[in-house]
């Protein structure tokens, strides 16, 4: 179990490169990931799964202890990025399937790397968690219609069919998760190490089933321009989110913890979606962010930490001269 652990902390903490190689592979040689496409969803659920068996009674009680900071951060996520989703393919003039697919992930919940990068930043970690906990539980009812009013006049819209299958995905995986750790906590405890290895491996070929059904058109001109559109809409969420806790006066941890909670996405949520409901092209955008939050977000999280170890060491003055 030690090197499951190990091999699941090693593939987490080299997310990216993983990424980026099963797209590869599977932009190359899509017949050994295409089979994954009809198996999404139950792999999300697995991913959710491992969420809720990672959640704790405390992470619930940040919501009482912090409700002004956690009301702030789901308000911000849930209006940050739709809004900049939108307006972002409206400035482009992007197709309907591929903007549908962008306005999908801008709607979607806080995606489980917004903690990783908390932690790394040393940002709030408690607060963080109980924003993309609450994030998550109310995506039945505001991804739907989010995703109606934003666009609507792009696709057409299965609300109820949204709203039924992010509950079975998403909710009710991460109950499920909650209710096994809670009753059997300790005696899986074992079993637990092993999550990061299967929830991260599960993205991965969500990714690569992605990749596999749009290769004939990933390098299209109306697929090329997502590039820009995903990094300009991750930036914007970011640097908004960060300004949201700065206006009501939250202090630097918390900010930092607000910021990713607001701007890291639940991609692969958008993916199955996408995928379930619209076309493999609106998966695309999905697919991108994944791989630019992975790239950004630990950018920035180095940034922090390492200004947050520059202050203390500031505070703490010089070492005492040994003479």
């Amino acid at each position: 179990m030690k090197t499951i652990s190990r091999i699941g902390a090693f593939l987490s903490a080299q997310f990216i490169w993983f990424v980026l190689a099963a797209a590869t592979i599977a932009y190359f040689h899509p017949s050994l990931a295409a089979w994954v496409v009809p198996y999404v969803p139950y792999l999300l659920g697995v991913v959710m799964f491992g969420m809720g068996m990672t959640l704790k009674r405390s992470d619930f009680s940040g919501v009482f202890k912090a409700p002004k900071e956690v009301t702030l951060g789901v308000i911000a996520h849930y209006l940050i990025m739709p809004v900049c989703s939108f307006a972002v393919c409206a400035i482009f003039q992007l197709p309907d399937a591929v903007a549908a697919g962008v306005i999908l992930v801008g709607c979607c919940p806080s995606g489980t790397a917004a903690n990783v990068m908390c932690y790394l930043s040393k940002g709030d970690v408690a607060l963080g968690v109980s924003i993309g906990t609450m994030t998550t539980f109310i995506a039945p009812v505001l991804l739907p219609v989010l995703l109606l009013l934003l666009a609507g006049h792009w696709v057409s819209i299965p609300v109820l069919s949204l709203f039924i299958n992010v509950l079975e995905v998403v909710v009710l995986p991460v109950v499920l998760g909650l209710a096994v750790n809670a009753f059997l906590g300790e005696r899986i405890a074992k079993a637990t190490a092993a999550l990061p290895l299967v929830s991260t491996s599960a993205i991965l070929l969500i990714i690569g089933g992605v990749v596999a059904a749009n290769s004939a058109r990933l390098f299209a001109p109306e697929m090329l321009v997502l590039i820009p559109v995903v990094i300009l809409i991750n930036v914007l969420g970011t640097a908004l989110g960060f300004l949201v806790g700065k206006l009501f006066g939250v202090n630097q941890v918390k900010k930092q913890a607000i910021t990713f909670e607001v701007s890291t996405q639940n991609s692969a949520l958008g993916l199955s979606l996408a995928l379930l409901f619209f076309s493999p092209a609106a998966a695309v955008p999905g697919t991108l962010f994944s791989v630019w939050q992975n790239i950004a977000g630990p950018m920035l999280a180095s940034y922090w930490a390492g200004k947050t170890a520059k202050d203390e060491a500031l505070k703490s003055g010089p070492a005492p001269d040994p003479a």
